[in-house]
């Protein structure tokens, strides 16, 4: 008798207290969904594109109806281009194409990737500010960080000592960070953030304008050494804004919604804070994730793809001197994410999800 082969699951699915109980309860909707947070991450964004674009395409429009959308970095980014325009599975393919066709010169200065990032964004978001600030169901939520201190400075020694000390202070206990930086979220007008009170460091936000739109854009992926920071966004309180992801890599937040939270990620675990990357121990708070449904490739989907693993900012220094070789990694895995968004609908519209999620 022949073997029959299937296919290993290219997903790995993850779910709250309280989101695994309402699930096996009954079968999750798009109208059960109204938050949706966007991690920071860099070019892994562009392994999970075709999981947005199934979710942002396909499946929450069944259910049109007003959602946040809150991200740092490449979530904010990925949540602009879908929020952008009526067709949101050209504008991630776009912010796919254009991510994947930037390059970088050995020694590259902050301020050339920063020059360089502002024109992705005009490139991406230009002239469709006022649809992503009028966009009839979606709310965006841009997180920042305002640096205090040295992590003011973007002279490299000064920078570089304020990070050090930052690190240092993470190790000892998160709440240490509060020192060196404070969380802006800078959401949209027509409703508040999507979570409870912040107290764990403190915060500020900020109403979403045509004026501060692309600026908050930049700050959310500011990475430190990386790119520049920047200066006052507009209706912000003075200061230097950095990447969100330093404080809110995976954004474990106290959300507040009604409903079930969808989190397509590119892992199936959440890390509080950029810093807390190599501290097994630090992960989400199983409160603050109780309403989560996590949506993540699986391990078997990642051994499948080019390098093993989605695209990462390493790549720029893997493929040092071979750009094409790169891009033509990052194509593949793009591609590939198609399947990622197929197993989704799948799931969802044969009932099966409940039957392979697990406890987050």
């Amino acid at each position: 008798m022949t073997a029959i082969h299937t296919r290993a699951p290219a997903l790995t699915i993850r779910a709250g207290r309280r989101a695994l109980e309402r699930l096996k309860a009954r079968p999750l909707t798009p109208a059960d969904v109204h938050v949706v947070p966007g991690a920071a991450g860099g070019p892994k964004a562009l392994g999970i594109s075709g999981l947005d674009k199934a979710i942002f395409g396909d499946w929450l429009p069944r259910a049109p109806q007003e959602r946040s959308l809150i991200g740092s970095s490449i979530g904010s980014w990925r949540f602009a281009a879908v929020a952008s325009s009526d067709k949101p599975k050209e504008q991630l393919a776009r912010l796919a194409e254009l991510y994947t066709s930037q390059r970088f010169a050995k020694g590259v200065s902050p301020a050339e990737v920063s020059r360089k990032s502002v024109l992705f964004l005009e490139e991406l978001l230009g002239g469709r500010e006022d649809y992503i600030l009028n966009h009839p169901w979606y709310r965006l939520n841009v997180v920042v960080v305002r640096s205090r201190g040295m992590l003011e400075h973007d002279t490299r020694g000064r920078l570089s000592l304020g990070l050090m000390n930052a690190i240092s202070a993470n190790m000892v206990s998160r709440r240490h960070l509060g020192r060196f930086m404070e969380r802006g979220i800078i959401h949209d007008a027509r409703l508040k953030a999507p979570v409870a009170k912040l107290v764990d460091f403190p915060s500020h936000e900020v109403a979403l304008t045509r004026d501060n739109l692309l600026s908050a854009l930049l700050a959310s992926a500011s990475i430190p050494m990386v790119m520049a920071g920047v200066r006052n966004i507009p209706g912000a309180p003075e200061g230097v804004y950095r990447d969100g992801g330093l404080l809110d890599y995976h954004l474990d937040l106290p959300y507040e919604q009604p409903g079930v939270i969808l989190y397509p990620h590119f892992t199936d675990k959440v890390v509080p804070g950029w810093f807390d990357k190599t501290l097994p121990w630090r992960r989400g708070d199983a409160t603050r994730l109780q309403d989560v449904v996590l949506v993540a490739p699986s391990k078997d989907y990642l051994e499948s793809l080019p390098d093993r693993k989605l695209p990462d900012r390493k790549d720029f220094e893997k493929y040092l001197n071979d750009d094409d070789g790169r891009e033509r990694s990052w194509r593949k895995a793009i591609a590939e994410s198609d399947r990622l968004g197929d197993e989704f609908l799948e799931l969802t519209e044969s009932g099966k999800l409940a039957d392979v999620i697990r406890p987050l």
